[in-house]
């Protein structure tokens, strides 16, 4: 059956306009593009290429179905370099003041070197940003609505003549351009979880605060503007052909994207790293919802899976490098004493790592949920402490792995205060650091809210006991010369003191009082007040012990011959003296005296 003499002449019209711009035959075809031309023109050739289609249905005898077939596939070439072109034109660098997440960072997350560190104000204000209220996505508007529609309107022909992969292999390799753009502003190399995971920690610390800012603008920014612009384009036009153009463009940024952080979660596991990961988890775990909303297709169901699976390796990670640092706590082997019995390194590390944990406490408190796994009252292991759980059962599992790393770190300092041979001084280490621990403990509200009143009251008895303890081994001796027994003697021409024992007596105390202060000048009590408190407590017990020795028997020895060799000190030489203690300095082997 002939077509209608009407649609024969509508065909061959379409038929011309279709040749007319095949740029396989003519040069003018070639260097001009219909889109960049005025509307009528663009009208004609999209009714041109209806009429085609149309006729094509109508079409029996094989010349019509040849010369249809001919005509459709000049168009659908031709369409599909309109098509490219029009996405490329349209493609414009985005915007740094676009490509940046307002939501609040931690304050060192804003140290970074890229250029796109502004808020979306410029965007916001020139009208080119819509928000979803249920959430943080921010949807920047990637082309105008002229472009749009003429897009549009081209995909739908190519869909409707079976074109639908040449359209979307278009589509997502000029989008997939743009994407590698915005991923070059944001930082975002294109490095393999291997190039990653043999880059040096402090280099990965940087990557880490950059890709932290670039994931969230990635996902709440880049990948939702993407997906809007496919949905604008293509919704409507085909079994899920918006989602099948999206997943085209920003399946491989996305695996790009989220390998850095399956390298992270991965990587060998040291104390150091604890702190990027839980940030890492934190930005992860914060992106969770919207990556469930970027990513809501069936296709797209690896990206969310992907997500899910880092974050269980980072939680696990974290977990165990944990355990790995109380273990490392536990078992550090460094024996060399620490000059002077001060504050040793182990003590310092340790309490500002655990001051640190104690700021993520609401991330780890999640993390961890169950008590440490050593430390038991009826533990065999002499290299492991002694702690009864039962008394701490109010406290959460992340407090008792706070309180148990505290446990340990006085057990191996209670070993290393062993390699002293002065027993005073390794009093006065334990002193030290045991007033350290309390100390970091009390500068942090956190931390001090996790210890406990109890567990802080008990540290603060070890270090005043550890002081006691100090005073007993040295002073006890000293004042052993200030008492009276031994130098009275009985008998009739005597008058009831020896002066030769009492001469001894003073020579003694000289000695030793000369030897404590040589030595004990030299070590170091770093805290002020600690330092002043031991000094008073000494001078309290000391100096009126030494006044009344030298009160009952200064006559005695004055009375003699060169009374100057016995009595060299007065009350306040003493007094001075003491202020010489735990200053970690060398002084003159002589004691500072006053004039007499």
């Amino acid at each position: 059956m002939e077509p209608p003499g009407n649609d024969v002449v509508a065909f061959e019209s379409a038929e011309k306009i279709i040749l007319r711009w095949d740029s396989t035959a003519s040069e003018d075809a070639r260097e001009k593009m219909i889109f960049a031309g005025d509307r009528y023109e663009i009208d004609r050739y999209l009714q041109a290429v209806d009429e085609i289609q149309r006729s094509m249905e109508f079409a029996t005898l094989s010349d019509d179905q040849n010369k249809a077939n001919s005509a459709i596939q000049i168009a659908m070439a031709r369409l599909e370099d309109e098509f490219r072109n029009i996405l490329i034109a349209h493609t414009n660098p985005v915007e740094a003041e676009s490509l940046t997440d307002s939501s609040p960072l931690p304050e060192e997350d804003y140290e970074d070197d890229s250029p796109l560190t502004k808020d979306l104000e410029h965007q916001e204000s020139n009208g080119s940003c819509s928000y979803r209220p249920t959430n943080s996505i921010r949807e920047i508007d990637l082309m105008p609505s002229d472009a749009i529609y003429d897009l549009r309107c081209i995909a739908e022909r190519m869909i409707l003549a079976g074109y639908l992969r040449e359209c979307i292999q278009v589509y997502g390799s000029v989008r997939k351009s743009a994407v590698d753009s915005s991923f070059r502003k944001l930082g975002i190399e294109k490095l393999s979880i291997g190039d990653i995971q043999r880059l040096e920690w402090e280099i990965l610390e940087t990557k880490i605060r950059r890709w932290i800012r670039a994931a969230k603008v990635c996902v709440r920014i880049l990948f939702a503007s993407e997906k809007k612009l496919c949905e604008q384009i293509f919704e409507g036009l085909g079994t899920a052909m918006d989602d099948a153009c999206f997943m085209e463009t920003i399946k491989g940024p996305a695996i790009q994207l989220f390998n850095f952080a399956e390298a992270i979660s991965i990587s060998r596991r040291s104390p150091e790293k604890l702190f990027k990961i839980l940030d890492l988890h934190d930005a992860l775990s914060d992106l969770l919802v919207d990556i469930e909303i970027v990513f809501d297709s069936k296709s797209s169901e690896s990206i969310r899976v992907q997500t899910v699976e880092i974050l269980s390796r980072l939680a696990e990670a974290a977990r165990g490098i944990l355990s790995e640092f109380e273990n490392a706590v536990l078992r550090e082997p460094s024996k060399v004493p620490v000059p002077g019995g001060t504050i040793h390194p182990l003590t310092r590390y340790v309490m500002n790592y655990i001051s640190l944990i104690s700021d993520y406490k609401q991330t780890m408190s999640e993390l961890i949920v169950s008590k440490p796994s050593t430390g038991s009252r009826y533990s065999s292991d002499p290299n492991t402490p002694d702690m009864d759980f039962a008394e701490l059962e109010s406290q959460t599992p992340l407090a008792l792995h706070l309180i148990w790393i505290a446990v340990i770190l006085q057990f191996n300092l209670e070993g290393k205060s062993k390699c002293y041979r002065d027993t005073s001084l390794a009093h006065i280490f334990m002193m030290n650091n045991v007033h350290y621990i309390v100390q970091k403990i009390k500068g942090s509200p956190e931390l001090r809210e996790m210890v406990g009143d109890d567990c802080l009251r008990k540290l603060t008895g070890k270090f005043r006991q550890a002081a006691t303890n100090y005073q007993r081994s040295t002073w006890v001796t000293v004042l052993h010369c200030l008492r009276d027994e031994g130098l009275h003697v009985k008998g009739s021409f005597s008058s009831g003191v020896s002066k030769s024992a009492l001469r001894e007596r003073f020579k003694t105390f000289n000695a030793m009082f000369e030897e404590v202060h040589r030595t004990q000048s030299t070590w170091l009590i770093p805290d002020t007040q600690l330092r002043e408190e031991l000094r008073i407590s000494v001078s309290e017990k000391l100096i009126p012990a030494y006044r009344s020795f030298l009160g009952r028997f200064r006559s005695h020895i004055e009375s003699g011959r060169h009374p100057e060799n016995y009595i060299k000190y007065s009350g306040e030489d003493i007094e001075t003296a003491v202020l010489d203690f735990f200053e970690g300095y060398q002084v003159s082997q002589h004691i500072r005296r006053r004039s007499q």
